[in-house]
């Protein structure tokens, strides 16, 4: 495919990005290529910029052989995952691919129009640019290097212990459209076991049941095309209750009788209300958007058993975080407390499929995929919780390793209003703001862990297994180092510090694993 000299600014997607959160109470690997690439230091005032500043570098990219070692445990093999009757996808966002131009990482569209405040002609000077984060860096490549690039999308997750992608139709036309089929025909090349679920998104498609089921039956076609043992086709309408039940039941008709395309319908809510249970006769199973902020967790067992109680699948949804520039709102993730108690109501409701969401929508901060700001933090904790949900025992930790996070700015921080007009607010009903570092430790052993915070010293004994400690959150770089019989047995140091003033506002958590080179 020809490259793309000018990629579009992202389509009809600002409603998808404003999904409501839950009401209090119910409602609620890259094999031999290094991605040592930081953005150019004309990107004054963000993370990149100021880790050139300092020295730091990101992650380098590991192989498939050493993506294990990299983890505080063995990681099962692809066969062995895939014989659990579970399912782990990522939500794939289209307009956000490893690289839209091809370009060197420092002066690609990312760099040039996403990650600056004067991107794409000034529009999104009032929130200071688009995008806090981006991909790993990847490229220049010569070939086909969109095909290539989604390629190596398929193998960092297949890797991660993943079986597929929930693929975002954000239209049925145009290069995101094209996208999708590149990213099914990748799959296939890739790995023929990696499953591509369709999920048209229906706050942004405005479409017939017949113009619809035309363009499902071609992305069918696909042998990555998710299929039930029974050759149904998956489809997972995003925001379902767009639609009444006999519309969808139209689009199904239309794809069996003209196509001979059965359908294996599980629609994804935006709120899974007792309303929803008029979509049983024509669903296999039933999906939520879920929560992004720790304390709003504790639905999903409820949700879970309405769905089978109905004989219908459930697929849970596990989010890390969520913040949006753009819109001005973000929610309290709690370092990873979020991550840890999305996987855990996954495992406790028994769900029979997870969704991360996201793998890659860098302008809601959801993202999972390896990231400039968080390397592989995030997905390598989502393996060991992804292990535990598919083959129902918790890995034996055999490394110990640390996973730290933080904010690299106070969150009750502003920056000046000509720099940043429009600031981003805790959406309502998120979880009280916090300034913590987060020391999350796997250890095979009790051990001894030594920290620093912007210069202040501490320690405290740490148990064998999973711990998170707690610090307060300093101006400066955030440190751990873990200590056993007078042994230091693994070491992490943030790559990005917490800065006062700031200029612009980035309200994500930053991770860094010691489990990774930090090169």
């Amino acid at each position: 495919m020809a490259p793309i000299p000018t990629p579009p600014a992202l389509p009809g997607r600002r409603t998808r990005a404003a999904r409501p959160h839950r009401a209090p109470g119910r409602r609620r690997l890259l094999p031999g290529l290094v991605l040592g690439v930081l953005l150019a230091g004309s990107l004054a005032g963000i993370g990149a910029a100021a880790a050139l500043r300092d020295g730091a570098t990101a992650e380098r990219a590991t192989t498939a052989e050493q993506y294990s070692t990299a983890l505080p445990f063995d990681l099962p093999d692809t066969r062995t995952l895939r014989a659990s009757g579970k399912l782990v996808f990522a939500h794939y966002f289209t307009p956000y691919p490893l690289s839209l131009d091809n370009r060197p990482p420092r002066d690609d569209y990312y760099s040039r129009n996403y990650l600056t405040a004067n991107g794409e002609k000034g529009k999104h000077r009032a929130y200071a640019g688009l995008l806090r984060d981006r991909p790993l860096p990847a490229g220049p490549e010569t070939g086909d290097w969109e095909l290539a690039h989604l390629r190596q999308e398929v193998r960092t997750a297949r890797d991660a212990g993943l079986d597929g992608f929930t693929v975002d139709l954000l239209s049925l036309s145009g290069r995101n459209w094209e996208r999708v089929g590149l990213l099914m025909r990748a799959a296939a090349e890739e790995d023929p076991g990696f499953r591509v679920q369709l999920m048209p998104d229906m706050t942004s498609l405005d479409t017939t049941p017949a113009a619809l089921a035309d363009s499902l039956a071609q992305l069918a076609r696909h042998p990555s095309a998710h299929r039930l043992a029974d050759g149904r086709l998956v489809v997972s309408p995003f925001k379902a209750e767009e639609k009444d039940p006999a519309w969808w039941r139209l689009t199904m008709d239309e794809l069996r009788s003209r196509h001979s395309v059965r359908t294996a319908l599980v629609p994804l809510f935006l709120d899974f209300t007792p309303d929803r249970e008029r979509y049983a006769s024509i669903s296999h199973g039933f999906s939520d958007w879920g929560s992004r902020t720790y304390h709003r967790q504790s639905g999903a067992t409820a949700d879970a058993d309405r769905a089978h109680r109905l004989g219908k699948i459930w697929m849970q949804p596990v989010s890390v975080q969520d913040a949006r520039p753009n819109q001005g709102i973000y929610d309290e993730a709690g370092n990873t407390e979020t991550l840890r108690a999305s996987w855990g109501a996954a495992i406790a409701s028994n769900a029979d499929w997870v969704q991360l969401t996201t793998w890659n929508d860098y302008s809601e901060g959801t993202h999972f995929a390896p990231s400039l700001h968080n390397g592989y933090a995030y997905l390598d904790l989502s393996s060991y919780y992804l292990t535990r949900f598919k083959t129902g025992a918790w890995p034996k930790i055999v490394r110990d390793t640390v996973y730290l996070t933080s904010r690299v700015q106070f969150a009750g921080d502003r920056p000046p209003a000509a720099a940043q007009p429009k600031v981003i607010e805790p959406r309502e009903g998120t979880a009280p703001p916090r300034d913590t570092v987060e020391v999350l430790s796997f250890l095979t052993a009790p051990a001894r862990v030594r920290t620093g915070t912007g210069g202040t010293q501490g320690a405290y004994q740490a148990p064998a297994g999973v711990h998170a400690q707690l610090l307060p959150l300093r101006t400066g770089h955030s440190e751990a180092t873990v200590e056993r019989a007078g042994r230091i047995t693994t070491t992490v140091t943030s790559r990005y510090p917490v800065r006062r003033p700031i200029d612009r506002q980035d309200l994500q958590y930053y991770a860094v694993t010691s489990g990774r080179s930090q090169r």
